[in-house]
């Protein structure tokens, strides 16, 4: 699996390009460097009945508009939006070498990165609100994709981005 995240949340017109470019160089630089130096181990690991996996995980905030205005998080949305678009990259490059790429992009979960954005966006309840679910995310609705990402069940599966948000995504109104 390769994740990495920060975030920095200020307004367009004073957001840091020093932020900006930190953020973008964890989220999408440090995942792109992982992948590649792992290479010879996935391709040692691959077999044509069970490839290698790589799961990248990107975030909702980079399939539509996250938050903007006062606490913008210019940078984590774009960031995370490059690490769904490097994923099918590498998926393309990599499923002739025998290993399969794809990403998960997680809505809200209550996790220390997220606490100050969701306390500023109306705190849990009211972002649950916004999901059809009615809920946020908990540690096992990862698990349970990475898992099947991982099995051979999902051996047929490359470059796919798979929210994990309850559907919020798809939500208009609502962010991340």
């Amino acid at each position: 699996m390769a994740n990495a995240g920060a975030t920095w949340g200020a307004p367009l017109d004073s957001h840091p390009d020093a932020a900006f470019a930190k953020v973008m160089d964890l989220n999408v630089r440090s995942v792109f460097n992982l992948v590649r130096e792992m290479i010879p181990l996935l391709e040692k690991a691959a077999t044509p009945e069970d490839p290698a996996r790589v799961i990248t995980v990107g975030s909702v905030a980079g399939l539509h508009i996250g938050t903007v205005g006062e606490y913008g998080t210019y940078g984590y949305a774009a960031s995370k939006a490059a690490v769904h678009h490097m994923t099918k990259h590498l998926a393309v490059a990599m499923g002739p070498r025998g290993i399969l790429v794809n990403a998960i992009a997680p809505g809200w979960f209550a996790t220390k990165m997220a606490s100050g954005l969701l306390e500023l966006s109306g705190g849990e309840e009211k972002q649950a609100e916004f999901s059809p679910d009615r809920r946020l995310g908990r540690a096992e609705d990862i698990v349970g994709v990475v898992v099947w990402l991982s099995s051979r069940a999902a051996g047929h599966v490359n470059g796919a981005i798979i929210p994990v948000d309850g559907g919020m995504h798809l939500v208009p109104g609502s962010k991340m």
